[in-house]
């Protein structure tokens, strides 16, 4: 009896354990499938495209075109690459892998997201006579933002002053029954893709705040009496204020599938847009032909559509750089001289400044000496990130706490206040050097850097009875140095091509206001409707930035192509800061160029560059031969047969890209370069060469380029060779070629030895 029990129990399992293999081998997920390119896939109707990516199911799927957890297509592609997003299980992707004509799958992955102050910083005024008043703020402009969707309602996004969307425009408008707000000239497009549409049944409202202040920071129109709970006060716009925005929400709640990226980049193309902005993170230092983001733009740049993409937020580690293939704008995060002032005085005298959002007008930490504690003395890293702390040690107290990530430090506040403690001093680590942010604290707070942070450290464990005071000065212009390179923001070299230097650009991406709408990212602020601006940091918001300012100069030159609008903006950049010295990084060290780019961006100079490096489909392609992809590689990633062998291909160093890296040894080099006279026509350049380190020889040929006409272009060489033995550390300088009217300047990178290796 017990036997024909066990084996009954044996039955019912191997029946269990069978219905959960067949049930996993069922289960269905989210893959991006690549196909061989149609000869006409963009021409097609979007019918006839699905129908033929139906095709590719296997034939018991086709007629089960939807099931429980939605339909077996989710996106059909046909702009930015030959494909489609499907639900399979894992026999049918095996299947479709064998398939004739599909080149690879990709199962879905989630990318990471990476004002009133910064148009003046950069030297855009609202004067009559000024080139921003001049380019009529972007007008007939359309920028296209990849992201958390938008507030319509916001008055950033009022149409006040703007013309009807141009009549090349194609896109749609999915807001419905919007209380206050939907497209308008402003706003002439809003979509929402997959997860982040709900299937299609919710508009591209923002959930997140991203979007709002994204879209805002690049093309919000003028918004008079702007501030933060007081602070940063002033008007507020985007860079390019009277261009028109297309929303393409691709991110719910901040999470971004591959899959809906690309239905938004594919819809963007489609739709007519003019520069795309991208404030998502792209996988780090993938093969081109395996990134999906860098082969749906390079779809893009053919189309003419200026990318401006997030560098990442991982710095300040070396090779973290996202976003690398050289036909994006890639784009670094650096500070303004604005600062929302706090300042610690210790019970010793000694004074130190900081910054929060948090600025009341009384508070006790700001009345009176408290006693101060530094949480974690005996080593606990967590007490001394404030994750754990004893409430009979905290209370009524100032507390320091070590730095956490970014996005962390209100929640190390709200820690801070849950175990009673009255303010806190947030010091950052050690790689984080000086860079702070003014974060909306719930209490009483101050972020200083890691020397501040290290000295207040040493007097909480030297004093018997350490005391501190927080007191707040509000906004305070002009502080120093500014700008700098953020700590977080991500530097090269570019591991997926190494030859080509990464970042391309800085521009402002600390503490920067712009439109805000409720949002989970800031729940404590969520009911606040009264919050109509925001102060956020990082590359997400550096992008738009250069969006707009890539709008500026479309929108006075029309017909430059991607290449030459990105090259004006790198060539007219600035290396020195608003003292005129050398532009630093977190540690207040001379910035790299794999830290900074070209510099820190310059509008009033990228409008008029006088020469620009072009480029075009054909050049990069030749790059492509030459990084080794090989045939199938290239083919992928431009969508059209390649035969390398039969193409001069180039290295990197030989791409007519506005900056150099070269990995020179013992033996001299020699690249060429193509300059375009953008400027006037009878014109004289002489090359100037920078290059303080004096065992590096760089010879120029010819040392002067004539032009007597505009649109002409010259060509030259730069031969670079060691006049000793290889510096293991590598060199850098600058080429210009300078005019009575510009100077077109050029970074000349030397990588470090081990980084050529």
């Amino acid at each position: 009896m017990r036997t024909h029990h066990l084996g009954l129990l044996l039955l019912l399992s191997s029946a269990a354990l069978l219905l959960a293999v067949s049930s996993a081998a069922q289960e269905r997920k989210n893959y991006v499938v690549r196909l061989e390119p149609r000869d006409d896939d963009a021409g097609s109707s979007a019918e006839s495209v699905e129908e033929w990516h139906r095709s590719f199911l296997p034939e018991a799927t086709t007629l089960d075109a939807a099931g429980d957890d939605g339909p077996r297509i989710i996106h059909s592609y046909s702009h930015v690459l030959s494909g489609f997003a499907a639900r399979l299980t894992d026999a049918e992707a095996e299947s479709l892998r064998s398939k004739e004509g599909c080149l690879r799958l990709y199962p879905e992955e989630f990318l990471p997201l990476a004002t009133t102050h910064s148009p003046g910083f950069l030297g855009l005024h609202m004067g009559k006579d000024g080139f921003w008043s001049r380019s009529g703020f972007g007008r007939g402009v359309v920028i296209g933002l990849l992201d958390t969707g938008i507030l319509p309602s916001h008055p950033s996004f009022g149409d006040a002053g703007l013309p009807p969307p141009p009549k090349k425009w194609k896109g749609a408008c999915e807001f419905r029954s919007i209380a206050g707000g939907g497209c308008n000239n402003k706003v002439i497009g809003a979509r929402a893709f997959g997860s982040a549409a709900v299937n299609n049944t919710a508009p591209p409202v923002d959930d997140a705040g991203h979007g709002t202040h994204t879209a805002s920071t690049a093309a919000g129109n003028f918004v008079q009496n702007a501030d933060v709970r007081g602070n940063a006060h002033g008007t507020a716009s985007g860079m390019a204020p009277h261009a028109h925005l297309a929303i393409y929400k691709v991110c719910a709640r901040s999470r971004c599938s591959i899959m809906d990226i690309i239905a938004g980049l594919d819809a963007a193309v489609k739709d007519g847009v003019d520069v795309l902005s991208f404030s998502i993170s792209a996988t780090d230092g993938a093969q081109f032909n395996y990134d999906l983001i860098a082969v749906a733009t390079f779809k893009a740049m053919e189309h003419g559509i200026f990318v401006s993409a997030a560098a990442g937020n991982d710095g300040p580690v070396a090779g973290t750089i996202r976003n690398g293939a050289p036909w994006m704008l890639t784009v670094a995060a650096g500070t303004m001289d604005r600062a929302i002032r706090t300042t610690v005085r210790l019970g010793n005298g000694q004074e130190f400044d900081g910054e929060s959002l948090f600025q009341p007008r009384n508070n006790t930490a700001g009345v009176r000496q408290l006693p101060l504690v530094f949480p974690g003395r005996n080593g606990d890293p967590d007490a001394r990130g404030c994750s754990t702390l004893v409430e009979t040690e905290v209370r009524g107290k100032v507390v320091l706490c070590e730095s956490r990530s970014i996005g962390e430090h209100v929640e190390q506040g709200q820690m801070v206040a849950a175990y009673g403690g009255a303010g806190m001093i947030l010091m950052n680590k050690a790689a984080e050097g000086y860079t702070t942010f003014a974060d909306a604290h719930v209490l009483p707070a101050s972020h200083v850097s890691y020397a501040a942070g290290s000295k207040i450290a040493a007097y909480a464990r030297s004093t018997p009875k350490p005391t501190a005071t927080i007191t707040f000065r509000g906004t305070v212009m002009g502080s120093s140095p500014a700008p700098s390179v953020a700590f977080f923001s991500s530097r090269g070299p570019n591991k997926a091509s190494p030859g080509i230097l990464k970042p391309d650009i800085t521009g402002p991406g600390m503490n920067i206001l712009a439109a805000w709408a409720p949002s989970e990212m800031h729940p404590q602020f969520a009911d606040d409707v009264s919050l109509t601006f925001f102060m956020e940091s990082g590359t997400s918001m550096s992008t738009p930035h250069l969006s707009g300012i890539a709008a500026i100069v479309k929108s006075l030159h029309p017909t430059w192509s991607p290449a030459a609008i990105k090259s004006a903006i790198m060539t007219s950049s600035s290396v020195a800061d608003h003292a005129g010295v050398p532009i630093k990084d977190e540690q207040y060290r001379r910035a790299s160029f794999y830290s900074m780019g070209a510099g820190y961006v310059n509008p009033s100079r990228a409008v008029d560059p006088g020469l620009v490096y072009d480029l075009g489909a054909s050049e990069y392609i030749a790059y492509l031969c030459g990084l080794g992809l090989g045939d199938d590689g290239v083919k992928e990633i431009t969508g059209r047969r390649i035969a390398c062998a039969k193409l001069k291909a180039i290295t990197e160093a030989e791409l007519n890209y506005p900056s150099l890296v070269v990995k020179l040894l013992a033996k001299p080099i020699t690249v060429r370069r193509t300059v375009t006279n953008v400027g006037k026509a009878n014109s004289v350049y002489t090359a100037v060469v920078d290059m303080p380190n004096k065992g590096v020889s760089v010879v120029v040929r010819p040392p002067m380029l004539r032009f007597t006409r505009a649109n002409e272009k010259q060509s030259f060489t730069v031969t670079l060779r060691w006049n000793g033995q290889p510096a293991v550390a590598g060199a850098e300088g600058n080429l210009k070629w300078v005019s009575s009217d510009h100077v077109v300047r050029s970074p000349i990178v030397i990588p470090p030895a081990k980084a050529v290796a």
